[in-house]
C-alpha cells in the first residue's frame, strides 16, 4: 500500500452517503415535475392552450439563468469557505419562488419567476455537489457516483406523484413539490455538520497518469476530456429525452404516452442499483474510468440498434440499452469529476463550469433535432448521437484517476 493510500481519509458512514444521495435527489424533485408537467400546464392556463413558443422561451431563459447561477453560487461557497448556509438559503429561496409561480398572471411574470427560481435552485445545488467533494474521499467516490443515480429516478417518481389523479389538488401541486424538496435536502444538511475533511481540501498534484500507462497527462487535459466526454453524452441523452415519444409513434402510430413514461421510469429505477454496483466495483479495483468508457460504448451500441430498428420491440430494446448506459455514465461521471478537479479551493466554481454540460444541451438540442430529423430522419439523428458517444469513450480511454 502506498503512502498516499494509507493516508487516505476514512470513508463516510453509509447513513451520511444515503442522506446526501437523497439531498442531491431533492434537486431533481425540484425541477423534473415543474419543467416536464407543471410549467407546461401553468402556461397553458395563462395562454389559453398549449404554446410551444412560450414554453421554449421560458425553458431557454431558465436554463441560461441556471448556467450562470450555478457558477456564481459555487464561487460564493468557495470564497466563503462554507457550503451548508448557501444550500439552506437556496432551498428557502427556491421553495418560496416555486410556490409563487401559482400566482403568476402573465407570461412575463412566469419568465421572471422561473429565472429567479433557477437562481435560487442553483444556489442550493452548486454548493451541494461541491460539499460532496469536501466530504467523500476518492476511495468512496465511485459509490457516491452510483448513489447519485437516485436523483433522476426520484425526480421521475415525483412527477408521477404530484400529478396522480385525485391525490392532490392542482392548486397545491407546487406546494407539495416544495415540501418534498425540503424533506429530502434538510436531513443531510442539518445532520452533516463536521463531515468535511481537511485532507480533501489539500492542493492536488500537477499531473495525472493514464491508467495502465507510463506517460503523464496534464491535469488540464484530464479535466478537459472529462468535460467534453460528459457534454457529448448529454447531447445524445437530452435529444432522446425530448423526442422519445415522437420517435416511438413514428414506428407505431398511436403509441400511448404512458408507455413511454413507464419505460423512462423503469430505466431510471433500474439504473440506481446498477450504478451502485458498478461504482463500488470501481472503488475496490481502483478503475474509475473503465466503467465510464464501457458505458459510453454501450450508449453507442444502443443508439446503433435504435437507428437500425424497424419495429417497436427492437426500438425499445435499443432505447433501454442506451438510456440505462447513459444513466450509469452520468452518475459515475459526477463522482469521478470530484476526483479530477485539481483545485479544491475552486471546487464550487469548477463544478459550475461542469454544470454547463447539463444546461447547454437542453438549450440547443431541441432546435437542432427539429432541423435534422426532417432531412435525415430519426435514424440519421441516432447515428450522429452514436458517433458522439463513441467520441466520448475515445476521450476517456487511457485516463485514470489521479494517484
Amino acid at each position: 500500500m502506498s503512502a498516499s493510500a494509507s493516508a487516505s481519509p476514512a470513508p463516510q458512514p453509509r447513513w451520511f452517503l444515503a442522506l446526501f444521495a437523497l439531498a442531491f435527489a431533492g434537486g431533481a424533485v425540484a425541477y423534473v415535475p415543474l419543467l416536464t408537467v407543471l410549467l407546461p400546464q401553468r402556461l397553458a392556463e395563462l395562454q389559453g392552450g398549449e404554446d410551444v413558443a412560450a414554453l421554449a422561451q421560458v425553458t431557454f431563459l431558465g436554463a441560461l439563468a441556471a448556467s450562470l447561477a450555478n457558477i456564481a453560487a459555487g464561487t460564493l461557497s468557495d470564497v466563503s469557505g462554507t457550503r451548508r448556509p448557501w444550500i439552506l438559503a437556496g432551498l428557502v429561496i427556491s421553495g418560496l419562488l416555486l410556490v409563487a409561480l401559482e400566482d403568476a398572471r402573465s407570461l412575463d411574470e412566469v419568465v421572471l419567476l422561473i429565472m429567479a427560481w433557477q437562481v435560487g435552485l442553483n444556489l442550493m445545488l452548486g454548493p451541494l455537489l461541491a460539499w460532496a467533494g469536501d466530504c467523500f474521499p476518492d476511495s468512496q467516490k465511485g459509490e457516491l457516483g452510483g448513489a447519485l443515480a437516485l436523483a433522476p429516478a426520484l425526480g421521475a417518481l415525483a412527477g408521477s406523484l404530484v400529478t396522480y389523479g385525485g391525490l392532490v389538488a392542482p392548486a397545491a401541486r407546487l406546494e407539495l413539490v416544495a415540501l418534498l424538496v425540503a424533506a429530502l435536502v434538510l436531513p443531510a444538511v442539518l445532520l452533516g455538520g463536521g463531515r468535511a475533511r481537511a485532507e480533501l481540501m489539500a492542493p492536488r498534484p500537477a499531473v495525472a497518469a493514464p491508467e495502465d500507462a507510463a506517460s503523464p497527462l496534464p491535469w488540464r487535459g484530464v479535466v478537459a476530456r472529462m468535460w467534453a466526454a460528459r457534454l457529448l453524452v448529454q447531447v445524445a441523452e437530452g435529444g432522446m429525452f425530448a423526442f422519445l415519444l415522437y420517435w416511438l409513434r413514428a414506428l407505431a402510430p398511436g403509441y400511448p404516452e404512458h408507455g413511454a413514461a413507464n419505460i423512462f421510469s423503469l430505466v431510471l429505477l433500474s439504473a440506481v442499483p446498477l450504478s451502485l454496483l458498478v461504482g463500488r466495483w470501481s472503488d475496490r479495483h481502483g478503475r474509475p474510468v473503465l466503467p465510464l468508457v464501457l458505458a459510453a460504448l454501450a450508449c453507442a451500441a444502443g443508439l446503433a440498434v435504435m437507428a437500425a430498428a424497424s419495429g417497436l420491440a427492437m426500438a425499445i430494446t435499443g432505447y433501454v440499452l442506451f438510456a440505462l448506459s447513459a444513466a450509469v455514465f452520468l452518475a459515475l461521471h459526477a463522482g469521478h469529476t470530484l476526483r479530477v478537479l485539481p483545485a479544491p479551493q475552486h471546487r464550487g466554481r469548477d463544478l459550475g463550469l461542469f454544470n454547463l454540460t447539463n444546461t447547454v444541451p437542453g438549450m440547443v438540442m431541441p432546435g437542432l433535432t427539429v432541423l435534422l430529423v426532417p432531412h435525415f430522419g430519426y435514424s440519421g439523428l441516432f447515428v450522429l448521437f452514436a458517433a458522439l458517444a463513441l467520441a466520448s469513450a475515445a476521450l476517456l480511454a487511457g485516463t485514470r484517476r489521479p494517484a
